[in-house]
């Protein structure tokens, strides 16, 4: 299997994309790291994943908080694989963003996979190999009225994926980013509501949502060896979306 010999930890990994990513990597053979703040959610993500004849192990982490980052590195230990993909998803007008809000927005989507990749490269760098995969959103290259905060912070990471890859892929590690396009998430149903998901997807040159596992596909494949000459990249899986 071709991820038989690898860790990977994989945020935000106890629904949706994050969850789906979890089951495609272990079913590839790789040692999961489930984490996540709802441990109910993360322990039946495992478990779906030990059913199935895999490994993994939940690690519950708040990433708004610096200190629960950093006892989430440590306790990761020597990974192969790190994919930021939790988010928070603050749906506003700007000028009805709550301050808090945002706040929060920045330390889970921006500062949470800054301090992460900070702490676990090291170590990728040391062994000579390593894939870093961050989860932005098509709403980062196309302007879209109550995101503002969402796009804004994931556009920040698509940045520091292009910085990233200029600083570590000369050492063997590769940073890569999966910008998705309207997915049938929780997150997505809670904000805009069925309708409105399916709405958006209308937007779409394919005119239909993802499902999770589509895009999860798409972070298997960046974090695997087939994505090998793959670095700095952002790859659009919106169904023609930004492309169009």
């Amino acid at each position: 299997m071709e991820l038989s010999d690898k860790v990977a930890l994989i945020t935000g990994s106890t629904g949706g994309i994050g969850s789906e990513t979890a089951r495609l990597m272990a079913a590839a053979g790789a040692e999961v790291i489930v984490s996540g703040r709802d441990a109910g959610r993360g322990v039946a993500t495992v478990r779906s994943i030990t059913d199935a004849g895999g490994r993994a192990r939940f690690v519950a982490a708040d990433l708004t908080d610096p200190a629960a980052v950093r006892r989430l590195a440590k306790e990761a230990g020597d990974v192969g694989i790190l994919v930021n993909n939790a988010a928070i998803f603050p749906g506003a007008l700007t000028v009805d963003q709550a301050p808090d809000s945002l706040d929060e927005a920045l330390a889970a989507n921006v500062r949470a996979p800054y301090l992460l990749t900070a702490a676990l490269t090291p170590a990728m760098i040391a062994k000579g190999s390593g894939s870093i995969v961050n989860v932005s959103t098509m709403a980062a290259r196309i302007g879209m009225p109550g995101l503002s905060v969402y796009s804004a912070t994931k556009a920040a990471l698509e940045s520091l994926t292009r910085t990233w890859a200029a600083e570590f892929s000369p050492a063997g590690v590769r940073v890569n980013t999966v910008a998705p396009g309207p997915t049938r998430t929780d997150m997505v149903l809670a904000t805009v509501g069925e309708e409105g998901a399916e709405q958006f997807a209308k937007t779409t040159v394919l005119g239909r949502l993802a499902t999770p596992r589509e895009i999860a596909e798409v972070i298997l494949f960046l974090a695997s060896d087939r994505a090998s000459y793959l670095t700095g990249a952002t790859i659009a899986a919106d169904a023609g979306r930004t492309a169009v």
